[in-house]
């Protein structure tokens, strides 16, 4: 073969290895090295603008049972009262899930932590696979993240064990705020973003944050709120448990979660499994908005089964709008 015949694939074999060198976001990148973000791959960690919207949606039967046969036909979405048109449905329980677990340290859950801390690990080897990820943060007098983002679950349960209890005051809302915010920067497309919160709600030191901000960032996160109050019946002893109990309502209510107060600590496992079942029995419905203005505007969702009204539904409330 002549050196003209050959020119030709030498000119595509360097195309090529340039294409191979270049990264997700068109800057040159060296041979054998990948950018890493929360120790994942960049390319796993996707940003896009659109009017995508994803709703995570429970259904469950008279008896509290997940429902898993519905198609997307028997589905009907609005957003601030106009229909929209489903694009994707997911099966129950197969898109992944971006975990956080918040554990609460302070004074008010020291008696039982023990059996807290075994009760959320049993609970992560029940409902994590492969394809999933998770983080810990503590709930103290400040909020802490305690594990990054990860799919290793020995890791994670290995940095569980290192919580310890103090009898210092809580920063609730702080640390459901950074869990939000950890969850919006660091997930994949196409995800399902959970809080999971072992904690009575009590916020006596929360610097910066109220309820309404840390609805608010759960709701820009579009993340799903689970709570469990392992303080059980004392919660009716005194107007801040009350208080506390409530605020955990409003944002499993406003999310599509739900909130559990077990009557005895021995209890905790029964409860993190029947999250587990509806996290596992959830659909994740797709539309894309026909409100194409990106004005950063609180938008009303609501989700219906006009065929099935013996079902109960649980669905987020509504959606930030993208900016810029």
């Amino acid at each position: 073969m002549s050196m003209r015949a050959r020119r030709p694939v030498y000119i595509l074999f360097s195309s090529l290895l340039l294409l191979s060198l270049v990264s997700v976001n068109g800057r040159p990148q060296e041979a054998g090295r990948s950018e890493q973000t929360e120790s994942f791959p960049q390319s796993h960690l996707i940003r896009v603008s659109t009017n995508l919207v994803t709703v995570p949606v429970s259904v469950t039967d008279a008896l509290g049972h997940p429902v898993r046969n519905l198609q997307i036909a028997d589905f009907v979405v609005e957003e601030d009262g106009r229909p929209e048109t489903l694009t994707g449905i997911a099966d129950p329980g197969q898109t992944p899930l971006e975990l956080a677990l918040l554990v609460d340290v302070s004074g008010s859950v020291e008696p039982r932590f023990t059996f807290e801390l075994q009760a959320a690990a049993r609970f992560l080897r029940r409902v994590l696979r492969q394809e999933d990820t998770f983080a810990v943060f503590s709930i103290g007098p400040q909020p802490g993240l305690v594990q990054s983002r990860t799919a290793n679950l020995e890791e994670g349960l290995r940095s569980v064990t290192t919580l310890v209890p103090t009898r210092d005051s809580t920063a609730f809302y702080d640390a459901v705020v950074m869990a939000a915010q950890f969850l919006g920067r660091n997930h994949t497309l196409g995800c399902r973003r959970i809080q999971v919160v072992i904690s009575d709600g009590e916020d006596n030191n929360s610097e910066s944050h109220r309820l309404a901000d840390a609805l608010q960032e759960v709701q820009r996160a579009d993340c799903v709120f689970y709570s469990i109050n392992p303080a059980g019946a004392s919660i009716h002893l005194n107007k801040v448990s009350l208080e506390g109990q409530r605020g955990m309502d409003e944002l499993a209510r406003k999310t599509g979660g739900k909130t559990y107060v077990p009557d005895q600590v021995t209890d905790l496992d029964a409860f993190f499994d029947r999250i587990t079942s509806e996290i596992r029995a959830q659909y994740l419905l797709e539309y894309y908005s026909s409100d194409q203005r990106k004005n950063g505007a609180y938008r009303q969702i609501s989700v219906r089964l006009p065929s099935r009204p013996d079902l109960q539904i649980h669905a987020r409330h509504g959606y930030y709008a993208a900016t810029g």
